[in-house]
């Protein structure tokens, strides 16, 4: 049938390109505009081959094959199928299993059926030389696509080279149009300058009884011997500032309250920068976490969402949610907002400003998580990102409540 196929080795494709652009093959080191991707193969197949496009197979690995952010979106787009294999972790390194078996499999499938007439190949793995050769025989034409190696040379196997009917090679140009490098935050290279957003949270002060319960704890460790012990002249370690020690942990928020009394009053000047409600307020009986009246009435994204919207909403997140944590934040308020039976929630939780309630923020980050925001970090969302994220979330408050306050007119 005059159709072709393009089968993509996502491991291949995302890696050379990581290494062309980043210098090193770690996927985490690019952003990729899946969307743009899709088209440019698609585009760049039918001319090639001069054959309209059956389908594109995204072949890829994913833990416990369970699909991934990036995957849920490219399987919902036209003409694209998603294949997983396996993805593993060795020795600190992640690997595909059952992939190349994947592709061989669909590739020789292709051709005996007689489902197109021209197959591209995304890939340089020798394994697939017995299927490329097996849809040959079948009259396919094998057209085989490289990415431009980082040092000039080939990124393919030889082999796999030489027995192609065609072959193509993807330069940076081409590449650049879906795939950038992102910026080095490592010790070599400065930080990016966080947004104002950001750094009005960073930069506020930690409350001195919060520093001194850091103190106390630092000294309490020092005592029991996992911190390093007091110099020789007998003076104390010198806690860190308050600037260098990040945000406070629930027990230094608990240090604002004396044993035994009520929880201490706010500082008024001081602005925490801990997101949740922990240690603020009296626990219930049974070791129960209260919750102050004015956080429990705010309904969380959950409880005002229908069935109906729920669907639209991963809908929405699948198809034109980019992902980027201070958007994540966005999308979720602007849901929060748009569902909430009453607008005095939105003054009551700017009120509260830079403090999430706890059950929000739970849910917020759970929502950021969907969007691949744990990926190769150890399962934990990134400390910037987290700042990121709840930026996002603050903007929108703050749009939305300088809208309600505006004189009519304006």
């Amino acid at each position: 049938m005059d159709r072709c196929v393009v089968l993509v080795d996502a491991g291949y494709l995302l890696g050379a390109a990581a290494s062309l652009l980043a210098g090193e093959p770690a996927r985490s080191r690019i952003t990729v505009d899946h969307a743009a991707l899709i088209q440019g193969l698609r585009e760049l197949a039918e001319a090639d081959t001069e054959r309209p496009l059956l389908r594109i197979y995204w072949f890829d690995g994913a833990p416990d094959r369970v699909p991934q952010p990036e995957h849920r979106r490219l399987r919902v787009m036209p003409r694209v199928t998603v294949r997983l294999g396996a993805l593993t972790r060795s020795d600190g390194r992640w690997a595909q299993k059952g992939v190349d078996a994947a592709m061989h499999a669909e590739l020789t499938e292709l051709a005996r059926n007689r489902a197109c007439s021209d197959v591209v190949l995304v890939t340089g793995d020798g394994d697939l030389l017995p299927g490329l050769m097996s849809a040959k025989e079948h009259g396919v034409a094998v057209h085989l696509w490289a990415v431009q190696a980082a040092d000039g040379d080939y990124n393919q196997s030889e082999d796999l080279v030489a027995e192609a009917d065609e072959r193509r090679v993807l330069d940076r140009a081409w590449i650049t149009r879906a795939v950038r490098a992102k910026e080095l935050t490592g010790i070599c290279a400065p930080q990016p300058a966080p947004g104002p957003e950001i750094t009005a949270i960073l930069s506020a002060p930690l409350p001195e009884s919060a520093l001194a319960a850091s103190q106390e704890r630092a000294a309490e460790a020092v005592r029991n011997g996992s911190q390093p012990a007091p110099a020789e002249n007998g003076a104390a370690p010198v806690p860190a500032p308050a600037t260098s020690k990040g945000v406070p942990t629930p027990k230094d928020l608990a240090g604002l309250r004396a044993p035994g009394q009520h929880a201490a009053p706010h500082p008024t000047s001081a602005t925490l920068r801990w997101s949740s409600d922990r240690g603020w307020v009296e626990r219930a009986g049974g070791g129960a976490l209260g919750e102050p009246p004015e956080t429990a009435s705010l309904p969380t994204l959950a409880q005002l969402t229908s069935a109906e919207q729920r669907w639209a909403d991963r809908e929405e997140d699948i198809t034109t949610v980019g992902g980027d944590p201070f958007e994540v934040g966005q999308v979720f308020a602007r849901r929060w907002m748009a569902r909430l039976p009453e607008t005095g929630h939105v003054q009551k939780l700017s009120t509260m400003y830079p403090r999430i309630p706890h059950r929000i923020d739970g849910e917020l980050l759970r929502y950021a998580a969907r969007f691949g925001l744990l990926a190769h970090k150890d399962d934990q969302i990134d400390e910037h990102d987290r700042y990121a994220i709840r930026a996002g979330f603050w903007r929108e408050i703050d749009v939305r409540a300088a809208a309600e306050h505006a004189p009519a007119g304006e």
